[in-house]
């Protein structure tokens, strides 16, 4: 039995291990992006408090003078006095321009009104530029567009290959991804040994030992130690990849299947004398829902119908535990909600399925336990091939020398 899992094992190996260590090193890479950005450009992400806060009213357009043709998208704010304002904005780009600068022709621009999906969102409606505000004074301190960045590039490359969704590239690596899964339940059920004896011997690395012993204790003992993390990882991976995974978790925890799409947002109720609110007299509105959160999100009535989106997120949770309150833009009374609490049990489990992935689910201790498995996990491939050319290299009996009388 251990001939069949050993030939999985070797040829999935083989197929894949290039993928899997280029995914392996990009996930290492992207663990600190957050705290890495932070750190290098402390200057846009954090201000000294002076006096009182300026009033969203007053900022917001302040802010959108200094960029040109930028429109509003969502208005970021901390409870950390310390921390700046951030808000995303939609700056449109050069029309009759292809990505790499040149002129779309005519036949082309028939061609892609033609092809338009209306079910897709639009390239102008995502935001694509984050301003940074000092909410003391109302400066725009800063600008980021992680598009145009060298790590976003490496989610990229980490994601399809710098490909696109649906491209060679993400089947690539998603296969890549399937395999990888296959290579770690045989590389456990190989590592498995028949007596304690043995297993005293596969729990440690002889560092005293040849060559060849050190490179065999290193793919298996670092693999054993590292093959349930690295499992969690891949599950995770497949099921934000493929949606034969991701409706077998909602199966498995008895939930209906639900897109990332939101539920309709309600609308206010207009009336033709009234006055719409303000954010600030909205917020104020909502008490003790945002003063004790750890951050929470504004986006502002896209019409005379529609309603202020607050996305709120409570202390020390992952950025995928929200909950999103629909305020009337005229009464200030709350219309509907969407509380992380009312989603189904696949829907929160769904939700904790990125950060898992990434090692962001418990904060630090999580991101360096995501870090070192994954930069561990570099090994396997190295180690995999170096054991795979000692079998290969075996060296033929030298042939037998005729001596002559």
């Amino acid at each position: 039995m251990k001939v069949f899992f050993r030939t999985i094992h070797l040829y999935l190996s083989l197929a894949a291990g290039i993928i899997i260590f280029c995914s392996c090193f990009t996930g290492t890479m992207l663990v600190f992006e957050k705290e890495i950005q932070h750190t290098l450009n402390p200057q846009r992400y954090y201000v000294k408090p002076a006096g009182t806060r300026m009033a969203l009213t007053y900022l917001i357009p302040g802010a959108l003078k200094q960029v040109p043709k930028a429109k509003l998208s969502s208005v970021m704010v901390y409870n950390n006095p310390e921390r700046a304002i951030e808000i995303a904005v939609i700056v449109p780009e050069k029309k009759n321009k292809r990505n790499d600068g040149a002129p779309v022709p005519e036949t082309d621009k028939g061609k892609k009104a033609e092809s338009h999906d209306p079910k897709k969102p639009k390239a102008d409606e995502r935001s694509n530029l984050t301003l940074f505000v000092n909410p003391y004074t109302g400066q725009v301190i800063g600008q980021y567009n992680r598009r145009q960045t060298f790590m976003y590039k490496v989610e990229m490359f980490h994601r399809y290959l710098l490909g696109a969704k649906n491209s060679v590239g993400d089947w690539i690596v998603s296969l890549s991804t399937l395999f990888f899964l296959f290579i770690l339940i045989t590389g456990v059920v190989l590592w498995w040994p028949k007596t304690k004896k043995i297993m005293k011997h596969r729990l440690k690395i002889k560092w005293d030992g040849s060559a060849k012993r050190l490179t065999h204790d290193l793919h298996i003992v670092t693999g054993f130690y590292t093959s349930v993390f690295l499992i969690v990882v891949v599950l995770t991976g497949l099921v934000m990849t493929f949606k034969w995974a991701n409706a077998t978790l909602f199966a498995l925890t008895g939930s209906k299947v639900v897109g990332k799409e939101l539920p309709k947002q309600p609308l206010s109720v207009y009336k033709a004398d009234a006055v719409a609110l303000s954010a600030d007299a909205v917020l104020t509105g909502m008490g003790k829902t945002i003063a004790t959160a750890d951050y929470y999100s504004v986006r502002l009535p896209r019409d005379s119908s529609g309603t202020y989106s607050v996305t709120v997120w409570p202390n020390e949770l992952v950025e995928t535990v929200s909950d999103i309150y629909y305020v009337d833009q005229y009464s200030g009374r709350l219309a509907g909600s969407l509380t992380f609490a009312s989603k189904s049990l696949g829907q929160r489990v769904r939700a904790f399925v990125k950060p898992v992935h990434t090692g962001a689910v418990y904060g630090l201790p999580t991101q360096i336990i995501s870090f070192v498995v994954c930069a561990l996990s570099l090994i396997f491939p190295v180690t995999g091939v170096m054991m795979w050319l000692n079998r290969t290299r075996k060296k033929k009996p030298r042939a037998k020398t005729l001596v002559t009388a």
